[in-house]
């Protein structure tokens, strides 16, 4: 992409490229939709066996401790082989906040399952009152003694129907001005009395989504994390993670061969007006590569990416809409075909992506609500 490999890179990249080929099932090769738990979960297991599950997390909590460069190669190789998108909430949002925020006793509990991928962890941020406008979320969480009790709702929770745990932002001083300041991060246990969940089924025809409904669900006062009504500080520690994670060039750089394909197949791909159009393309997901690999860096060297995280999530999320917009182009009238398309040169789905890139720059915080924190917070505009 945008760099070279070293010599020991090299090897790494050919140990890493031949291990997927030998170990990733076809059957999820190329796969434009999260595959169910069924299918998904033993390919996690198996990276967790390889012990390349988490190349981000510290090697004393179970991950790999890759370098940024390793971490790169591992990246464009799973882009390249088209691996599935994996459960990410444990790996990406809650492993790292309770490295920084957890009680000993919090990351004992649970950073040894996410690795394991024994659990999986849903996140419950937006109600059907609170989406953007995060700081007027509702559901209640009153402390009695040496518990919780959960009132409320939350919704677009993704893979909330398949997880085991979830963590989430309560009210739980309802009087505090701002809003914000009466906020607190609880973890629950969605096997809980009084839990119910309605998976909710998208225009791309997937059930990614759920809403979760809590009826005076009782959760122990140990499972706060950090201080009571401290939760909005560390939601938005989670969402720069959030924001970082969802900007991943592997699902762009997937997007692109799946234009090339079709581009090849259809004929398009002789049309020079269709190859400029392409050679942007390209060159914007290298620069996707390029800020990924430099807030990749920042937060390993433990510099929160803050409000800058939304340049790369606005960039990466406009992007892959733009990604699956030229696919529809290259797919020409074949692109309203519901099922995969197969061409001489593979099997290409062109309806499902571009429907499901429709929703990311929505989750994580609209595009918009992300224009707005750039204007506040880095370029001190008046409100």
């Amino acid at each position: 992409m945008f760099r070279r490999d070293t010599t020991a890179e090299s090897h790494f990249r050919i140990e890493v490229r031949t291990w997927l080929e030998a170990n990733l099932p076809l059957a999820l090769r190329g796969r434009t939709a999260r595959p169910p738990p069924a299918e998904l979960m033993p390919w996690y297991q198996a990276l967790s066996r390889k012990g390349w599950i988490a190349p981000h997390w510290p090697k004393h909590y179970g991950g790999m401790g890759a370098t940024l460069n390793e971490q790169i190669i591992i990246t464009e190789e799973l882009a390249r082989i088209g691996a599935p998108q994996l459960p990410a909430q444990g790996l990406n949002h809650i492993g790292p906040i309770l490295m920084k925020f957890g009680t000993e006793a919090q990351k004992a509990q649970h950073l040894p399952p996410i690795i394991a991928g024994t659990v999986i962890w849903a996140q419950g941020y937006s109600e059907p009152g609170a989406g953007s406008d995060l700081a007027s979320l509702s559901t209640r969480a009153t402390l009695e003694g040496d518990h919780f009790i959960v009132r409320g709702q939350k919704i677009w929770t993704t893979w909330g129907h398949h997880s085991d745990w979830m963590f989430a932002l309560v009210r739980t001083d309802p009087q505090a001005q701002p809003r914000q300041a009466g906020i607190s991060f609880l973890l629950l246990d969605l096997r809980s009395p009084g839990i119910r969940i309605r998976p909710i089924k998208t225009i791309a025809g997937d059930d990614e989504f759920s809403e979760v409904f809590f009826d005076d669900v009782v959760v122990p006062a140990e499972n706060l994390v950090g201080k009571l009504n401290d939760g909005w500080r560390i939601a938005n520690a989670l969402l720069g993670h959030e924001r970082l994670a969802s900007s991943n060039p592997q699902f762009p750089l997937m997007a692109l061969e799946r234009i090339k394909t079709m581009a090849r197949a259809s004929g398009v791909i002789a049309d020079p007006a269709f190859q400029d159009r392409l050679a942007a393309a390209s060159i914007n997901v290298t620069a996707l590569s390029a800020l990924f690999s430099h807030a990749v860096e920042l937060t390993n060297n433990k510099h929160s990416p803050g409000p800058e995280s939304s340049v790369i999530k606005i960039f990466a999320s406009e992007l892959l809409q733009t990604l699956n917009e030229l696919l529809v182009q290259a797919a020409g009238g074949h692109a309203s075909t519901q099922n995969p398309i197969t061409t001489n040169f593979g099997v290409v789905d062109v309806a499902a992506p571009f429907l499901q890139s429709r929703r990311v720059t929505i989750y994580g915080g609209s595009s918009e609500i992300q224009r707005n924190v750039l204007a506040r917070r880095v370029l001190n505009l008046p409100s």
